[in-house]
């Protein structure tokens, strides 16, 4: 059941001492090697009183500023806190970003919630925007007297109080 499941959020049946309960799984323990299921935790729900969990919230498509402009979708919720009876308990939220452009958000107050769902979250909160990408310029500045490129050595520099040496032509005199 674990492995088929889309969400964290799994509501279940149990069967105890001849009567049946309706349970949230709160908690898995794995074991470190193989991955199998050590412990389960559940949460007992009453099916006609609301509860709290946290859904996570999932982007879908693409957004036209990241599409055509190159700009980038910023998600700043990743889940988002609920309440809802437990039969109305979503897996995940999710929102369309299509019609996005640069500058765009989305808030909480914007999204479509499921039937019986209600955001226990600030309204104002922006779960994803849509930002121009960040260019950062090098300005470039010429101190005068500066070489403007690496110094090449074509012949010893005189010392102080010396004469130069004259330029060779090519060939070394004879004696």
């Amino acid at each position: 059941m674990l492995s088929h499941a889309s969400g964290e959020n799994i509501l279940v049946e149990l069967e105890i001492a001849g009567g049946n309960r309706m349970a949230l799984i709160q908690e898995i323990q794995h074991a470190p090697l193989g991955g199998n299921v050590l412990h389960i935790d559940f949460h007992a729900v009453s099916m006609d009183e609301k509860i709290h969990a946290d859904v996570p919230l999932e982007p879908t498509g693409i957004a036209n500023g990241v599409k055509n402009f190159g700009g980038l979708l910023e998600q700043s919720l990743r889940s988002l806190s609920i309440e809802c009876l437990p039969r109305d308990l979503p897996d995940r939220i999710t929102v369309d970003i299509s019609a996005l452009n640069i500058g765009d958000s989305v808030h909480v107050r914007d999204i479509q919630m499921p039937e019986g769902v209600t955001a226990k979250v600030q309204p104002d909160l922006t779960a994803f925007s849509v930002v121009a990408p960040a260019v950062e310029e090098v300005a470039v500045v010429a101190v005068e007297g500066a070489p403007t490129g690496p110094e090449v050595i074509t012949e010893k520099k005189p010392a102080e109080g010396e004469a130069a040496p004259a330029a060779a032509s090519g060939k070394e005199a004879k004696k």
